[in-house]
């Protein structure tokens, strides 16, 4: 499996912009799909954006669409958020997810499809 180590939240204003970014060790991180989830406090675990190994297919949430953009670096193994136009709603946990599955479209995963995670990085907007 891949490890997942996430960086970049924080605390931001209503209209703001933030870039998560997520870092993967092991040497196969090109075969994987990739998603960002998000979990509001008390509430459950959402899948906001996700992003094919190759790049060239995404998924963005309804609720996000427009205004957060995913992006990999297959040579860096790395996978990004830039959330702008930030709202308070968009406040949460947001973590970082692996999942080797081939051939299940983007926009049907769920979490437990995803068998990698990072540990989570606080994302908090205020109005």
């Amino acid at each position: 499996q891949v490890q997942l180590v996430e960086s970049g939240g924080g605390l931001a204003q209503a209209g703001g912009s933030l870039r998560l970014s997520c870092a993967a060790s092991g040497r196969t991180f090109s075969s994987y799909d990739m998603g960002w989830f998000r979990q509001p406090p008390g509430k459950e675990r959402e899948l906001v954006s996700a992003i094919s190994r190759s790049g060239g297919i995404t998924y963005y949430a309804d609720s996000v669409k427009g205004r957060f953009t995913i992006s990999r670096d297959n040579a860096k193994k790395t996978v990004a958020l830039q959330m702008n136009s930030l709202k308070p709603e968009d406040t949460a946990v947001y973590y970082c997810a692996a999942d080797r599955r081939f051939g299940t479209p983007l926009a049907t995963r769920k979490s437990a499809d995803f068998g990698s995670w990072g540990q989570g990085t606080q994302v908090t907007v205020s109005s």
